[in-house]
């Protein structure tokens, strides 16, 4: 396995041909860098360097490991450097994920302005099923995702919350609730509410299909779902309800839903999600201008 010390301590050698500045260079003692040293030269199998009380230098062999060495060693410190560069600035791309029916007017105004605001930045949006609202974010795929809050994992932080929006049940045109100007949460009871299938959380799960009302009541549960259009489809073919903001119904052009605002619950609001330990000065500028 190789050690970027030896081999940062073989090249700094290489320039100095002394081990005192060497170690000097290393903030090491003179004894650790000819450690070092020694302990490369074994791994290859032969010296590098000719010592002598008066001079070292390098050996044909380790000539032409800097030949071979330096221009990696330049390719990686440069990554380095310019991976510690973006985290400074706001630059760069930013992957976002987004669950469907989130993305409506207000949400995607303030991704335009971001994005007006830093034009040395880059947004890829990505959608992300209902079910499954952290995963693309624990694998690596998205660097921050707009979901429903609450968000409570213990390897995610989670945003201020944004986007309050009053809730509503979706049900068929069809349904005896279809076309109230509104109804409370306790006739809930009287509905059959599709749950989210998992991975999904359970305290996720009660946002959309809650198992009782406010006062105790239980609700019927109906088939389980993964995605938002799939939901729509069962609720148009009568299979059942399920709660979502205004905004996110809005944005589904079809005419065998309809809604009606619930009143007893709390509204629903959205939020960024990122993985803890994960932030960036991008991300924490794209927070700002969307919260």
């Amino acid at each position: 396995m190789l050690d970027l010390r030896e081999l940062e301590c073989f090249l700094i050698l290489s320039e100095e041909l002394h081990f005192g500045r060497t170690a000097e260079r290393l903030y090491v003692s003179q004894g650790r860098a000819s450690q070092l040293i020694r302990s490369l030269e074994r791994r290859i199998g032969a010296r590098l360097f000719e010592r002598t009380s008066r001079r070292v230098r390098l050996t044909p062999l380790g000539e032409r490991l800097l030949s071979d060495l330096r221009p990696a060693y330049d390719s990686l410190h440069g990554a380095v450097e310019g991976a510690r560069a973006a985290a400074r600035g706001v630059e760069g791309t930013l992957r976002v994920g987004f669950l469907s029916g989130t993305t409506h007017e207000r949400v995607t105004g303030m991704i335009g302005a971001f994005q007006a605001d830093h034009p040395d930045c880059e947004i890829r949006l990505a959608e992300i099923p209902l079910s499954d609202p952290f995963g693309a974010l624990r694998r690596g795929e998205l660097d921050v995702a707009i979901v429903m809050l609450p968000v409570v994992e213990p390897d995610l932080t989670s945003g201020p919350p944004f986007s309050k929006e009053p809730q509503t049940l979706v049900v068929s045109t069809r349904h005896p609730f279809a076309g109230r100007p509104s109804m409370d949460a306790e006739e809930l009871a009287e509905c059959r509410l599709l749950d989210l299938s998992p991975p999904a959380p359970a305290y996720w799960r009660e946002l959309t299909a809650p198992t009782r009302t406010p006062d105790g009541l239980p609700v019927p549960r109906g088939p389980q779902v993964s995605t938002l259009q799939e939901a729509l489809t069962l609720i148009a073919a009568g299979a059942g309800a399920m709660i979502f903001c205004a905004p996110t119904v809005r944005t589904q052009a079809r005419t065998d839903i309809t809604y009606v605002p619930v009143n007893g619950i709390p509204d629903s609001s959205l939020g960024l999600v990122w993985r803890k330990d994960d932030e960036t000065a991008l991300l924490r500028a794209f927070s700002e201008a969307i919260t």
